[in-house]
């Protein structure tokens, strides 16, 4: 969920709206159908995972977003897709309603779909039977593949994706999986610091290092450390 404002609508509701559905909720702080109607909404659309976006306008503070949606009450609802509404409503209306309104946007789960949601390895291969390059299947399928040691089969089956940073945290755990013992938590310091000498003449030590790298937590604040520590030896 994103907040909108006059400035920033063309960008976050109608261009993003030729890629996904996107629902608008025009509300204020002091209006308390909208209190009441907004967790329902944020919810419904929750539940869609990504199939359709949602966006909150604030009527008090960004005045061109209502004259264009004509509002002449709150809160008011406008689903959009390629540019235009598609759908709307007005007031606070049932969450049973709320839920349909959604529900009836965007494209539908595939069978590859829901053969991911069940998770199991057998479901996992059948949803790749029915769509080779499926991300959730691929990611989930060498999420499993790792853990039964298989890392090289699950790096064959990644090469099937684009790279993204799912698929180069799981490429980097399964590298990770087949190489040598001794990573550990316990002793990932001394590991970067064993590799940190070998990185700029070993291929090999390189691309562990940027494999532990990898899968360091965004917020473990040796991440930078290390990162510095290879760019000061590489470059």
């Amino acid at each position: 969920m994103a907040f909108v404002t006059d400035a920033t609508f063309e960008r976050d509701v109608l261009d993003r709206s030729v890629e996904v559905p996107v629902v608008v909720d025009l509300w204020a702080s002091w209006c308390g159908p909208c209190r009441t109607l907004g967790p329902i909404i944020e919810q419904a659309v929750a539940a869609t995972k990504g199939r359709v976006e949602l966006v909150k306008v604030d009527v008090d503070t960004n005045p061109r977003i209502s004259g264009t949606f004509n509002v002449q009450s709150i809160p008011a609802v406008f689903a959009l897709q390629d540019r235009q509404v598609i759908d709307s409503f007005i007031g606070a209306i049932p969450e049973a309603q709320v839920i349909a309104f959604i529900d009836k946007l965007g494209p539908k789960p595939t069978e590859a779909d829901l053969l991911v949601k069940a998770g199991d390895e057998a479901s996992l291969r059948q949803a790749l039977e029915l769509e080779h390059d499926h991300p959730g299947a691929v990611l989930a399928l060498a999420e499993l593949l790792i853990d039964g040691g298989e890392g090289e089969e699950a790096l064959e089956l990644l090469k099937r994706l684009p790279e993204t940073a799912d698929v180069r945290r799981v490429a980097a755990r399964a590298r990770l999986s087949a190489g040598p013992a001794g990573s550990s938590d316990d002793d990932i310091e001394g590991r970067f610091e064993s590799l940190l000498g070998r990185v700029k003449a070993d291929e090999t030590a390189r691309q562990e290092y940027l494999d532990m790298l990898e899968m360091l937590g965004a917020d473990d604040p040796r991440k930078s450390q290390f990162r510095r520590a290879l760019a000061a030896r590489l470059y």
